[in-house]
């Protein structure tokens, strides 16, 4: 691996604006580029806006959506990518040949190069289909680099899978925090009121995104994702309001060990810098783990349990009997 600046951004989209987000996006580049940054990340559907879509049509969903690497989007972030010699990474709704609907996030490359990830786990809408692969890829100066959307990364299978594949670098970009999990001890719904008294009692809405339902919940899990798996780990998430929920922001870059390296405490639009040492990598915890995996006992990882439900019906659950 060779050493590589990166930034990842939290950002308060704007609900089906797309040149609005796009413009958003174009004034984070250019002041990352300004900072030597080489790879910079951007949350979840940031471009198209994520949770009103699920009271779209399909109709409504379609005239969102684009092809890759056809569409406005991908073109655009292409030659901003090649302008400010930065690979972008941003979410947006894609429309393939066939006409299906994904959850997409495509990393743009200087060099006229792109990646694609479609969602693996999508439950937004009704309309909009699942992915069905882990897409590793080089970046300009070698990195390996995976991608996993949000919920993707809540399953342990598939950092493993992208770590097996041999990404040095996972972008994780999220919509999340501040969401009815229906889990008894999971994060629960933040009043997005508080979000809009910030001016007045900015302490209030700092204390609920860096508390149980924001950053104490995705402390419980994602460190360990990058750990167990040797990963740099980029997080990007939404911040402040989205419909009728609150995005609680925390973008964060986490070392192979599954330390903090930068991270925001903002409740506004932000953005944070690290430079990622390959030697972290060299002989830390996660990768040595690896080189000890007995392969020919996890057969039964592969079969199914019949427990298995689609992402939307675990997602919206109201109960264990919904699941039964």
């Amino acid at each position: 691996m060779s050493p590589l600046r990166v930034a990842t951004v939290q950002l308060n989209h704007l609900p089906g604006d797309k040149a609005g987000n796009l413009r958003l996006v174009e004034s984070f580049v250019r002041n990352a580029a300004q900072q030597g940054v080489e790879l910079i990340v951007f949350p979840e559907m940031c471009v198209t806006g994520y949770w009103h879509v699920r009271k779209l049509d399909r109709p409504d969903i379609e005239a969102l959506a684009e092809e890759i690497p056809h569409g406005e989007t991908t073109s655009a972030l292409l030659a901003l990518s090649k302008e400010n010699k930065a690979s972008i990474g941003a979410g947006f709704i894609e429309r393939d040949v066939d006409g299906r609907l994904y959850n997409s996030y495509v990393v743009a490359m200087p060099n006229g190069k792109w990646a694609r990830h479609r969602k693996l786990h999508t439950f937004i809408s009704e309309y909009m289909a699942s992915g069905e692969s882990y897409p590793v890829f080089d970046l300009p100066n070698g990195v390996r680099a995976g991608v996993l959307i949000c919920y993707d990364n809540n399953i342990v299978e598939n950092v493993r899978m992208t770590a097996l594949m041999g990404a040095e670098v996972l972008i994780a970009p999220h919509q999340t925090g501040g969401c009815d999990s229906r889990s008894p001890h999971g994060m629960k719904r933040i009043d997005p009121a508080l979000w809009h008294a910030r001016k007045e009692e900015p302490q209030a809405i700092r204390d609920a995104c860096q508390g149980k339902d924001g950053r104490e919940w995705i402390m419980r899990w994602l460190p360990s994702r990058a750990h167990d798996n040797g990963l740099f780990l980029i997080f990007s998430n939404g911040v402040g309001v989205d419909d009728d929920e609150v995005r609680t922001g925390n973008a964060m870059i986490l070392d192979p060990y599954g330390r903090i390296m930068q991270e925001s405490c903002s409740i506004e639009n932000d953005m944070v810098i690290a430079d990622l040492d390959p030697v972290l990598r060299d002989w830390c915890t996660g990768v040595r783990w690896m080189k000890a995996r007995r392969p020919e006992l996890y057969e039964t990882l592969t079969l199914s349990t019949g427990n298995e439900h689609d992402t939307r019906a675990v997602r919206f659950a109201r109960d264990s009997e919904d699941l039964e």
